[in-house]
């Protein structure tokens, strides 16, 4: 069996009833021709609405790097509660590691 997941697109009837749900919204519309014209993407607009530093962390890649950005897996013992405290803080928690010490060698003029 195939662990791909199989797309089922919805009946004309099911479809008739989405769209009704939609005309029933008093929050959803139509957006008008100019409106879709003058739309940007966020990553242009964030800057100016949230300031350049608070936009850079939002936008910033988490998780796996791209694969031309290379890391080396180590091996590190560390303190039980200090894994715990990174780990508590939800996915993502060893790239917030790797933050934490570069900031730390970067500050010390390591790099």
């Amino acid at each position: 069996m195939s662990s791909k997941r199989k797309i089922v697109t919805p009946t004309d009837a099911e479809d008739a009833e989405i769209n009704r749900g939609i005309e029933a919204d008093p929050d959803a519309r139509e957006l008008s021709a100019e409106e879709m014209r003058r739309m940007r993407p966020l990553r242009e607009t964030l800057a100016e609405r949230v300031g350049a530093t608070a936009a850079d962390a939002l936008l910033k890649r988490r998780g796996r790097p791209p694969a031309d950005i290379t890391k080396e897996a180590i091996s590190l013992r560390c303190d039980r509660d200090l894994v715990e405290a990174f780990r508590s803080t939800g996915d993502g928690w060893q790239t917030r590691i790797n933050d934490a010490l570069r900031e730390y060698a970067t500050s010390h003029h390591m790099l």
